[in-house]
């Protein structure tokens, strides 16, 4: 298989179930033994059965020493560009440089609405995303961003 250029990295996307959260950061633990590269935590700030993504990510990174960590993929309809922008630089500094940043354009509208946030078409939610990388590629570029 090519590889791009890139390094192959391999994890494990992790469901923050809220009812056993010893037992999710224990599955980062568990992925971390075995060598793993990176653990991934879905982003559905709506879902009242999750744990918060970012909350998360921390906790697990305050854990482990290697894993990449990284939102999958962050929910940016309902968590903006500069709040992303921040938390993401703050957790990879925090973390010695170990976050990578996915972010989704949207999906589950009504969820989205019935929290705050915005309904997108599909061509609104691709526009917003393209604004976010600027904005976020913007904030990080007076050394504010990863630490990388």
């Amino acid at each position: 298989m090519p590889d791009y250029g890139h390094e192959l990295r391999f994890g494990v996307s992790l469901t923050p179930t809220a009812a056993d959260p010893d037992a999710v950061v224990e599955l980062a633990l568990v992925a971390e033994r075995a060598g793993l590269d990176l653990v991934t935590v879905q982003d559905h700030p709506y879902q009242p059965r999750f744990l918060d993504t970012w909350t998360l990510l921390t906790w697990i990174a305050a854990r482990t020493e290697s894993l990449i960590l990284s939102p999958n993929v962050a929910n940016l309809p309902l968590r903006g560009p500069v709040i992303l922008a921040r938390s993401a630089a703050s957790l990879d500094r925090l973390s010695g440089g170990r976050v990578e940043l996915g972010l989704g354009a949207g999906a589950f509208w009504d969820a989205v609405a019935a929290n705050g946030g915005p309904r997108r078409s599909p061509r609104e939610s691709v526009d917003a995303l393209v604004e976010a990388i600027a904005v976020i590629r913007t904030l990080w570029s007076d050394d504010a961003g990863p630490a990388r």
